[in-house]
């Protein structure tokens, strides 16, 4: 679909029920939510968007509010869908429901990603602590194996990504997701400019414009602190819901022993709702 500018993919599933938008994580990690979208199509008509890119103009998260509003209103008929963010697509939703209040329905938060230093510290902290030698050395070695930068996030993920889980399931095959390049320009730009409002105080101070009710999915195991992240947005958020799912990392949907308490979980709670 067009969006100011911007031609943005948009996949569509399931074909009744009330409206569902997935957001994915990344920044810029497009088609990562898209089997959160089709764990729920058999109860909800879901969106899943692909955020914009980089381009001409520096990305910030007003830019992406402004696109996932153009989305609600050309898609969903003048309804109030329902937003699932997946980390950093849990914190667009907060952007998003404190600018559009009325525009949304219940916002899901899955491994919602951090809004303090001392959250981020703590994150990197955890990882810290699962890494082993080997793994630093070959981290260590990236810049001098992989000078491109966009290669050497790649396979940082790739060497990294086992510390964010707990006991994963086979990875699911998503071959229009896989090849599209990962952006890290649209990656740096985005998370550079959502720090850049919580250092401002921006974020979450804006989040006491929610009236929607706020359900928050963790997993214990996730090195994001959930927790942490929770107590932040308390304050601004008192209805905030919290629930965390034992034996799971970062991606409930991809653990062995949390996938069917998170989509049992999530889709009651969206059904209860509705």
């Amino acid at each position: 679909m067009g969006v100011s500018g911007a031609s943005l993919r948009v996949r569509a599933y399931g074909m009744a029920g009330p409206p569902v938008i997935v957001l994915h994580g990344g920044p810029a990690a497009a088609g990562a939510a898209g089997p959160i979208a089709r764990g729920l199509a058999d109860s909800f008509r879901v969106l899943e968007p692909w955020q914009r890119g980089s381009g001409d103009e520096p990305l910030t998260v007003a830019r992406h509010v402004a696109d996932l509003h153009a989305v609600v209103e050309t898609c969903c008929e003048g309804t109030r869908p329902a937003l699932v963010g997946e980390s950093w697509g849990a914190m667009l939703a907060l952007a998003y429901a404190a600018e559009h209040p009325s525009s949304v329905g219940p916002l899901v938060l899955v491994g919602c990603g951090t809004f303090d230093p001392a959250a981020r510290a703590r994150l990197h902290e955890a990882l810290d602590e699962r890494m082993g030698d080997d793994l630093r050395r070959r981290l260590g070695r990236l810049p001098e194996d992989f000078p491109d930068l966009d290669e050497q996030l790649k396979q940082r993920y790739e060497l990294t990504k086992r510390l964010y889980s707990y006991d994963p399931l086979p990875a699911e095959r998503d071959e229009e997701a896989e090849a599209v390049p990962f952006d890290l320009r649209a990656h740096t730009e985005t998370w550079n400019d959502m720090v850049c409002l919580q250092e401002e105080g921006v974020y979450p101070a804006a989040f006491a414009a929610i009236r929607s009710p706020v359900l928050m999915l963790h997993g214990a195991y996730d090195p994001h602190p959930g927790p942490m992240v929770r107590d932040s947005l308390l304050p601004h958020l008192p209805h905030l819901e919290y629930r965390e799912l034992a034996r799971c990392g970062h991606s409930p949907w991809a653990e062995r022993h949390a996938r069917e308490e998170f989509f049992d979980a999530l889709r009651g709670w969206l059904v209860g709702q509705a």
